[in-house]
């Protein structure tokens, strides 16, 4: 079970201006205190062919993160459209927001964008060169697309089972669970039996 359940996430400020900043209120529960604190990355996809043309728009740590409800507003700076074909600025693209934690990505939610000019004369006879303060992006914030990934938020309590645990004690049981069988697994190998001895 995942540690950090995501409960909403809010694109504020939609539909805005190409060149006006992304917010996006994010609310999520934690259910197990976390050591470390979780990364959330926004990520703006410059083309669907190339990945080169990806731009992180923002990365940012919040902690600490205890048992609770949360609440914060993500804002991050709009796309660089020098770093984006000219072919790729009007359009559909998607916009990615990411949680990680410990460098395990475990939450991606992808959003589609729709770039396209304001003024109906513009949309009908697109210019040459795009203007850019004239295009208008509309996140199709009601249709997300949540993938999550399984990780473990507590190695270090993986580890110091590994380490600190002593040997397991001789038993004709099976294990109920595969998971507590790796737990009282150790490097030291168990302690010998002792044989009667002969009278």
């Amino acid at each position: 079970m995942s540690a950090i359940n995501i409960t909403n996430v809010t694109a504020l400020d939609n539909p805005a201006p190409f060149v006006s900043p992304f917010q996006f209120e994010i609310s999520y529960e934690c259910l197990t205190s976390l050591k470390d604190d979780l990364e959330w990355k926004l990520i703006y996809v410059g083309s669907a062919e190339d990945e080169t043309y990806d731009q992180t728009l923002e990365s940012v740590l919040v902690g600490p993160v205890n048992v609770g409800n949360y609440r914060f507003v993500l804002q991050a700076d709009p796309p660089d459209p020098s770093k984006i074909r000219e072919e790729d600025i009007i359009g559909v693209t998607v916009l990615l927001l990411t949680c990680s934690y410990m460098g395990q990505e475990f939450l991606r939610v992808g959003y589609y964008v729709n770039n396209d000019y304001e003024d109906e004369q513009l949309r009908e006879e697109p210019p040459t060169k795009v203007l850019i303060d004239k295009v208008q992006r509309n996140i199709l914030s009601d249709k997300p697309r949540v993938t999550k990934f399984p990780i473990n938020f507590h190695p270090e309590d993986e580890q110091q089972t590994a380490t600190d645990a002593p040997p397991p004690e001789p038993s004709d049981e099976q294990p109920d669970d595969v998971n507590d069988a790796s737990q009282v697994s150790s490097d030291q190998p168990p302690k010998p039996q002792e044989s009667p001895q002969e009278s």
